[in-house]
């Protein structure tokens, strides 16, 4: 082994062990990762930088764009109307929105799709009285099994065709994905619509029609004053008080909080109180008592009260959102746009810190209060996706066959080889910047900058694994160890390697990093590196064990309740029948 070997072995452990705990951020890690090779020299100065103008990256971006456009374009009224036919029986609607949900996800981003849908299904669940816990968690892994089908449908599938084309071989086309993808798609369907919800624990759901769902964990601040009658009652008093059900967490007194609080403590004027509510019971609250809330004068507090001019919502936060990381203090949302954040819920943590200190994450569901036009203005800044609103609504004028024919068009040409992929989507999304079905604007936001961090920084990193022989020197290991083994074990050792992989880091790195080991080791054996490639394609697009593993599980795991225990026993089968599906398929399909 070589020093320039062992530099990016440890290059490569680092990165790993930063993407498995979360910070920094993988785009950073990925910089980092970058920053390193470079100063070792393990890539040509003139070449660090080369990523961010590679082939996948383009073409990443202008399928994010023209996401954003068919969103824009009236989808999502055209198939509410269709999906309403669903009935109430859970089973019928999967029949509908899984397969909707996975045909969406293989034209245009996985999280785009999913953002479609998830509005549509927690309306259908609130009128039908069904749990979202038991349609939330197969919508997201539907996003995820249909962009197997398409080389677009999610990046790692756009990564794998560009490391065919470096091999002076042709590139995977836009439908050369489908033979491995459907049957390992339709397989993953079956499951979750016959026995795959019945895993997910139920949590509670409402059939009121004005909510889209219920979170018992909303997390709030109030402020009792001084003339409160409140005043030398005890906490317990408080918290048995008709008609609400509130818990409170936490007391803030002088700057001093006591999270351990005693029932029988009695409040003062002045005190601040961290209480555990939902929605309904939080409104209530506030009518019914003189609390207010922390940080709002008297007159917003009334706002509450039932003005016509204002609504409640419930938003929750995408992955790329300009909110993460930030407190909700610091938002100065009252003074800035007029809009009161009332309360946060966040699955999987207990909050006990003032409302005005907590640090907004992906997945978390904000529960705002405003005026309906300038609420549906800064959730699209935002990038918070509006889940229970009054009025409130996403689509934009009705051009579907205009913006269809633009999109089918791009596709078409890729599809017969007459233009490059990126080349195609990018004109699609500048046509569709120019035909008004997107504004620059929305077309620089809808583009998760992350992620083409990430994708610039880590192809370089990636390409030294190659050029350093590296990716030789892991394959010869993995030879070794395998000794007479079949090629069509070793397709499965990639297989299950890459899922585990991408469960606790990005697909995109997961890929990055397993594909030129996994073209190492098919040309070790003598055998065409095809199917190793797709077994890398398929392992990093199937993150079913936790909700970190892809933003499609993040972002349902609010709105749904989930746990970060409850995706395991739904994951884990799916998994096990992906593999056993994909491998036969494969060998099959894409002959050794």
């Amino acid at each position: 082994m070589t020093w320039e070997q062992g530099a990016i072995i440890l290059i490569l452990l680092g990165m790993l062990i930063l993407f498995a705990w979360g910070k920094p951020r993988y785009d950073i890690v990925a910089l980092m990762g970058l920053l390193a090779v470079a100063l070792l020299a393990l890539v040509p100065f003139e070449q660090v930088f080369a990523g961010f103008g590679h082939g996948a990256v383009v073409t990443v971006a202008a399928v994010l764009v023209v996401s954003r456009a068919l969103v824009n374009s009236g989808v999502i009224d055209s198939l509410e109307r269709w999906i309403s036919r669903a009935g109430k029986n859970p089973v019928w609607q999967l029949v509908i929105i899984t397969p909707l949900v996975a045909l969406c996800s293989a034209f245009i981003n996985n999280v785009g799709a999913l953002a479609i849908f998830m509005p549509i299904t927690l309306r259908m669940a609130a009128k039908s009285g069904t749990s979202p816990s038991l349609l939330l968690m197969p919508l997201a892994f539907a996003s995820l099994l249909g962009g197997l089908t398409t080389l677009i449908g999610t990046p790692p599938n756009i990564i794998i065709a560009t490391f065919r084309a470096e091999q002076a071989v042709e590139p995977f086309r836009m439908f050369d994905f489908l033979p491995v993808g459907g049957p390992i798609a339709l397989a993953g369907l079956l499951f979750l619509i016959i026995l795959g919800w019945r895993l997910i624990p139920v949590r509670r759901a409402r059939s009121d029609e004005d909510d889209m769902f219920e979170l018992s964990e909303y997390i709030t601040e109030v402020v009792v004053p001084p003339e409160s009658s409140l005043v030398g009652k005890r906490v317990f008093e408080l918290e048995k008080m008709e008609g609400v059900d509130v818990t409170v967490v936490n007391l803030i007194r002088n700057d001093q909080g006591f999270p351990a609080l005693h029932p029988n403590h009695r409040l003062k004027g002045g005190d601040s109180l961290v209480v555990r509510a939902d929605a309904d019971d939080l409104e209530e609250l506030l009518k019914n008592s003189d609390l207010e809330l922390a940080g709002q004068a008297e007159e917003h507090r009334q706002l509450l009260a039932g003005s016509e001019e204002v609504s409640l919502v419930e938003a929750v936060i995408m992955p790329g959102s300009s909110l993460v990381g930030r407190t909700a203090g610091g938002l100065r949302l009252r003074a800035r746009y007029g809009i009161n954040l009332l309360a946060v819920a966040r699955q999987g943590s207990r909050m006990r810190s003032r409302l005005s200190r907590v640090r907004l994450r992906e997945g978390d569901v904000l529960l705002l209060q405003g005026d309906d036009d300038m609420v549906a203005n800064v959730l699209g800044d935002w990038k918070c996706l509006p889940l229970a609103s009054r009025g409130l609504r996403l689509a934009k004028p009705r051009r579907l066959l205009l913006v269809g024919a633009i999109f089918l068009a791009a596709i078409g040409l890729t599809s017969l080889g007459v233009v490059p992929v990126q080349l195609a989507l990018t004109s699609a999304a500048v046509t569709m910047v120019l035909t008004g079905f997107i504004s620059a604007r929305e077309a620089y936001e809808s583009i998760d900058w992350s992620v083409i961090v990430l994708l610039g920084a880590m192809i370089p990193v990636s390409e030294a694994l190659q050029h350093t022989g590296t990716a030789k020197l892991m394959a010869g290991g993995l030879l070794r160890l395998a000794g007479q083994l079949d090629a069509w074990i070793m397709i499965t050792v990639f297989l299950v390697a890459t899922m585990l992989l991408s469960d606790i880091i990005n697909n995109a790195a997961a890929t990055l990093l397993m594909a030129p080991v996994a073209m190492s080791v098919a040309q070790g054996m003598g055998v065409s590196f095809d199917p190793f490639l797709m077994a890398v394609a398929v392992g990093a697009s199937c993150a079913f064990l936790t909700p970190i593993g892809h933003q499609s599980n993040t972002l349902v795991m609010g709105p749904g309740g989930y746990r970060f225990g409850d995706y395991w026993p739904v994951g884990l089968p799916l998994e096990i029948i992906i593999v056993l599906v994909a491998v036969p398929v494969l060998v099959w399909v894409w002959p050794l």
